[in-house]
């Protein structure tokens, strides 16, 4: 049972960290906590103007922003439900989330407001810009909304401590947030995680991570989904941390940039961005001749993986206490190469149910091709007779589960039996505790023989093999094939015609095949022209390519 309670841990971070920085729209100004306080507490007297009462729903659409977060920020703790919407998701699919979350505000981002029409959203009663809060056209109410911005009120912009009131009027169980899922099986559902979901998050963070007083935090990944939600936003912010926001995911360049320039302790990522960084970077020197030459020799090699492990900690800005992958499966390799040369990172696991996670462990006692160990409030159980050794659906049950999905009772009964959330994960549990994810129940294809056989794990080493940006593996005429998105890049530097893609791909699959179990080996390699479509946390929308 959790004690305490969440708008209360918000309240004091403001007053506790009131005149350090908190919100920067990297690379502009800094905004401090007393400032968030303040909008906050302008925004309050905005939903008491409009009458906005408590449990209701209030949808957000836009990029990554200090005003998303104090929107955010605001809703919660005026008692209210946050919808926050992916800025990814078709116009059509916006629509129908604001309508079926029956929110009744709305802040957008003015290109999202472009592109919708803003006469089919049936209950919401006001628009706002996310940019300056400003009503929009399309708002039913905007002639009767008569209220000062924040800059013209004096009574705001000039508050003290003593001025932040904000009461507690939620219970633990009361809805803080329902987030609509953007998953590979395509259809979107509203997630309901209440306040206690968000607490348990928060207080297993402030006891396991590493996150530095003050310290600058770079929130790139989409604060619409609960991964940053939670780890790159809330967290952070009750550790007055300074918030660097990105708009959006950066190339690995821009990303190094970055990091470079704010130099952060701790960075939330995903498998996708650290592999560029992997191949692009560091694979064509470790597979040089030279190096592996180098890399045989027990005296050499130590060195040399020091100076790789410090080149790369340099190229993260040199601060890095712990860089944590989630998200999306990691490719093995990548991970072997980085726990070799002791780079500080782990692998965690969790879910958008469970506001989002569920196993971590740091890097110090990371172990290979696992995604970390139960966390906090939570059990987790696999439903096999033999856990250890034979695969089966995880399944978990503690205080981050979620309360259901939002107007969908069937699918809640689904997932949800007898207290435990089958999260449709298959995997198994060490004698540790760690657990070992290897594939997607949906995903699951069966051999001729009725064998088990992981495309997630076919991939992975598909994915290495020479000239393969990305690849998906799925079942044809009850045989497996592979689509490729070739690595065009790579292609076009060592002067490799288009019309040699086929045969470099019919090569690897060859390769491939060597390493394989006679019943998962590739038949065919298909080529797309264009990347896969993805969710926010960069895993394949497989559902698009069956």
């Amino acid at each position: 049972m959790i004690n305490e309670k969440l708008i209360p841990d918000l309240v004091d971070s403001i007053l506790e960290y009131w005149d350090l920085p908190a919100f920067t729209d990297y690379p502009g100004e800094a905004m401090t906590y007393a400032e968030v306080g303040r909008r906050v507490m302008w925004m309050h007297a905005l939903y008491h103007k409009i009458g906005l009462k408590r449990d209701a729903k209030v949808a957000l659409i836009g990029k990554n922003c200090s005003n998303w977060a104090i929107v955010w920020l605001a809703t919660v703790t005026y008692g209210c439900t946050i919808v926050p919407i992916l800025a990814n998701f078709s116009p059509e699919d916006t629509q129908h989330i604001i309508n079926h979350s029956d929110s009744v505000l709305l802040f957008i981002s003015q290109d999202k407001f472009d592109s919708i029409d803003s006469e089919l959203l049936r209950k919401i009663r006001y628009i706002f810009a996310l940019a300056d809060f400003k009503p929009l056209n399309g708002t039913a109410d905007k002639n009767r909304l008569d209220f000062k911005s924040y800059e013209d009120s004096a009574e705001f912009t000039a508050l003290d401590k003593s001025g932040i009131q904000i009461e507690d009027v939620c219970d633990n169980e009361d809805i803080a947030s329902i987030l609509y899922t953007s998953g590979t099986t395509g259809f979107s559902k509203g997630v309901m995680l209440p306040h206690r979901s968000l607490l348990a998050n928060l207080i297993y963070a402030r006891e396991e991570l590493l996150f530095t007083v003050g310290a600058k935090v770079l929130a790139f990944l989409p604060l619409a989904h609960a991964y940053a939600s939670s780890f790159d936003f809330l967290y952070p912010f009750t550790r007055g941390n300074h918030i660097n926001f990105l708009a959006k995911i950066p190339a690995p360049k821009l990303l190094l940039s970055a990091m470079q320039d704010l130099k952060p302790e701790v960075v939330l990522t995903v498998p996708l961005l650290i592999e560029k960084i992997y191949k692009k970077q560091l694979q064509p020197t470790i597979e040089s001749p030279k190096m592996r030459i180098i890399l045989k020799l027990p005296g050499l090699k130590q060195m040399t993986l020091k100076k790789i492990h410090d080149k790369l900690m340099q190229a993260f800005g040199g601060n890095i206490r712990e860089l944590i992958i989630g998200g999306a499966p990691m490719n093995a390799e990548v991970e072997e190469f980085l726990q070799q040369i002791r780079f500080p990172f782990t692998i965690g696991y969790g879910m958008t149910e469970c506001g989002p996670l569920i196993a971590y462990a740091n890097w110090q006692v990371h172990k290979y091709e696992s995604s970390g160990k139960q966390v906090k409030f939570l059990d987790i159980k696999i439903d096999s007779q033999d856990p250890e050794k034979v695969p089966g659906e995880i399944m978990v049950k503690g205080e981050q589960v979620f309360k259901g999905y939002y107007k969908f009772d069937e699918g809640t009964r689904e997932v949800l039996q007898d207290g435990w959330l089958h999260t449709g994960d298959i995997g198994t549990k060490d004698k540790d505790g760690f657990i070992f994810i290897r594939g997607r129940n949906k995903n699951i294809i069966l051999g001729p023989s009725g064998e088990n056989i992981y495309p997630e794990l076919v991939e992975q080493k598909l994915n290495n093999m020479p000239y393969v940006g990305e690849s998906l593996v799925l079942e044809r005429e009850r045989q497996l094939h592979a689509i490729v998105y070739p690595d065009f890049e790579a292609l076009d530097a060592d002067g490799i015609a288009e019309t040699d893609i086929d045969k470099l791909m019919e090569k690897n699959r060859q390769e491939l095949n060597k390493s394989l179990s006679d019943f998962s080996r590739i038949v065919k390699i298909h080529i797309a022209n264009e990347p896969f479509q993805k969710t926010p946390t960069q895993k394949i929308k497989r559902y698009l390519y069956n």
